[in-house]
């Protein structure tokens, strides 16, 4: 039997946008409403460079990286046609206008998957630097 955890209202995730919600372990989890309503949860990495997805814009069944504009579909993960790749799904149920997740799935799917490290906290993770010489 699935044990399903309320994580917001359905009103609490913007319309053609996320909210992400944090794990003790591993990548957070973005969870997507679009403009019909519909609501999905992905891992917050796109598959090609761990881009963060929740900050991507929604469109139709799908989501923008907002690093290289990848398309990644809500449904299944994974990105559309000329790229290649997936990024991890979670069971999603509504209920009374209250989203849940799958506590189970929380807990450990995708926990293993490594933190992107993207932008100017890249090079700082790759070599450090003493904080007087930056």
């Amino acid at each position: 039997m699935t044990e399903w955890k309320a994580i917001c209202r359905v009103d609490d995730i913007p319309v053609l946008g996320a909210r992400r919600v944090a794990r003790t372990e591993g990548v957070d989890v973005a969870v997507f409403r679009n403009a019909e309503n519909q609501v999905f949860a992905l891992l917050d990495r796109c598959p090609h460079k761990g881009g963060p997805l929740s900050q991507g814009i929604v469109f139709g069944t799908s989501v923008a990286c907002p690093l290289h504009n990848w398309a990644i579909g809500l449904d299944d993960g994974c990105a559309k046609a000329p790229d290649e790749g997936c990024t991890p799904r979670f069971a999603v149920k509504v209920a009374d206008g209250v989203v849940h997740l799958d506590a189970h799935e929380l807990a450990t799917h995708a926990i293993d998957l490594p933190r992107p490290v993207a932008g100017p906290a890249r090079h700082i993770a790759l070599s450090p630097v003493p904080v007087g010489e930056r």
